[in-house]
């Protein structure tokens, strides 16, 4: 039986906040086989993760793109079932945007949901001991593209940039280990795109959300929020990526599949693939 890859990446939510039929926003990253990172938490993803049968043993750290419920709304149900799953002691490590507007920080979000008065508060011993350490990432945008590392131990590094959602905070993230690496773009506008570049540059796989088609197929208020086809090709091109993984999906994308595809590829001439839950691709 041949080794696993070193890296490689589960979908468990490809689609976005309608009911639809796929799950919302929510990925695991696997290290030499093993589950080791989760990336978003959005709806359907407690139950695409079951279907998986991925072992939660060493699920640990949680990187946050944003605090839209179609991307955090399933983190109580996962800890619970990692929970469930151990003997020993559980030790989260969560990450997500600084607060701002009508969004919490991450930590007062975590807080809410497991801290001593939150809402689930009763997870900390209901199964195993858990600690929870969160981290705030600043999102606030600036000249000076500041990439900031989350982790850098034993081969594997985790780094970070602000985004832009409009008035979402939100978080771009990538992983590298042993000489492969993927970077998620979460949702992202027009404003937020130097940043991507410039985090994404000669990365091997770039999880872009799609959701808006090329204008003006979309109704323009998408466009304060997501990117459209023929950026994301100028985006893959200029930052030189090995492929393209196409995800935050809707029917409107899923009909207009070729056209879709056509217009990334006026400017990127890689690979191209269109995500659906439970897909598993090695960058």
């Amino acid at each position: 039986m041949p080794p696993p890859p070193v890296l490689e990446l589960v979908v468990l939510g490809s689609g976005g906040p309608g009911a639809v039929g796929r799950a919302s926003s929510s990925f695991v990253v696997l290290l030499d086989g093993i589950p080791r990172i989760l990336i978003d938490a959005g709806s359907g993803a407690f139950a695409r993760l079951g279907e998986t049968k991925l072992s939660l043993d060493r699920l640990d750290r949680i990187l946050l793109t944003h605090l839209h419920i179609d991307h955090s709304a399933e983190l109580p149900g996962i800890f619970k079932a990692r929970a469930v799953a151990s003997r020993g002691a559980i030790n989260f490590h969560v990450f997500g945007p600084s607060g701002a507007g009508k969004f919490p920080s991450t930590k007062r979000f975590v807080d809410l949901l497991f801290g001593k008065h939150g809402a689930f508060a009763y997870l900390a011993d209901f199964s195993a001991p858990i600690t929870i350490v969160t981290t705030d990432i600043g999102a606030t945008l600036s000249r000076t593209r500041k990439l900031q590392t989350l982790l850098a131990k034993d081969g594997l590094k985790i780094t970070a940039i602000a985004g832009h959602h409009d008035d979402a905070p939100s978080i771009i993230y990538r992983i590298d280990y042993k000489n492969r690496s993927v970077v998620f773009s979460g949702d992202i506008d027009a404003a937020g795109l130097d940043n991507l570049r410039s985090i994404a540059d000669h990365c091997n796989l770039l999880v872009f959300n799609t959701v808006v088609l090329d204008r003006p197929q979309s109704a323009e208020a998408l466009y304060t929020l997501h990117t459209p086809p023929k950026s994301i090709g100028e985006v893959a091109a200029s930052a030189h990526v090995g492929a393209l993984l196409l995800t935050h999906l809707n029917p409107a994308i899923d009909q207009a599949h070729d056209d879709v595809l056509a217009s990334i590829h006026r400017n990127y001439a890689g690979p191209v693939t269109f995500a659906e839950d439970r897909l598993r691709i090695a960058p």
